[in-house]
């Protein structure tokens, strides 16, 4: 969760996921956008009618391999442990400038530990980047992703992104995310592509 001044909009990189149109992050109409340009999860999936793919919170991913190229090879795992919808006040004194494009927004914070498995060492940043959340009228949107300056998250600090973990080690993280105002989250969601389904966690109530 990176922040702009209030003098510049929060931006979110508008790459749509799969099988969603859109443009901005959380606007009433865009399904998800993209953090980094990140890929989306995916349409024409190719997963066995056994796979596991829904999550509790506190239950750990399956070992996911790095896709960046300064880690190649490298393995971790994501476990999502804790999901809550922010409210209209904490967006207005977090010195953000509201996107009037998108309409009034409101913050989800998921706080997650990241765990690296094995292979190079990875940065935070690179761990967290598969990462959406799904909303319970149907949106699903990336991580907030700013230029510059920091946002106020109450409970919510902004992590190392440029922080490298080895085999073994762990980071216990916070990532807001803008969703439309009226808008609760209903799962969190882990992309693997575009040829195989996310993984989720649902949120309950």
């Amino acid at each position: 969760m990176r922040a702009v001044p209030a003098a510049v909009c929060a931006l979110a990189l508008g790459a749509a996921l799969a099988g969603c149109g859109g443009s901005a992050s959380g606007s009433g109409s865009d399904s998800g956008s993209g953090k980094r340009g990140g890929s989306g999860g995916g349409s024409g999936s190719q997963a066995t009618d056994d796979e596991k793919r829904t999550y509790r919170l506190g239950e750990s991913s399956p070992a996911k391999e790095s896709d960046m190229q300064a880690s190649s090879g490298a393995t971790y795992t994501v476990t999502p442990t804790k999901v809550r919808t922010g409210t209209t006040a904490e967006m207005n004194n977090s010195g953000l400038e509201p996107d009037k494009e998108d309409g009034p927004q409101i913050p989800v914070y998921v706080w997650s530990t990241l765990t690296h498995q094995s292979g190079k060492p990875m940065e935070v940043g690179d761990m967290d980047d598969d990462l959406v959340v799904r909303t319970d009228k149907g949106v699903r949107t990336r991580a907030l992703l700013v230029l510059m300056g920091e946002a106020t998250w109450p409970d919510c600090p902004a992590p190392d992104t440029s922080k490298k973990l080895n085999a073994g080690q762990s980071e216990k993280i916070c990532t807001a995310f803008l969703v439309p105002a009226g808008h609760k989250a209903a799962a969190v969601e882990l992309t693997r592509g575009f040829h195989k389904e996310p993984l989720e966690w649902p949120v309950a109530g």
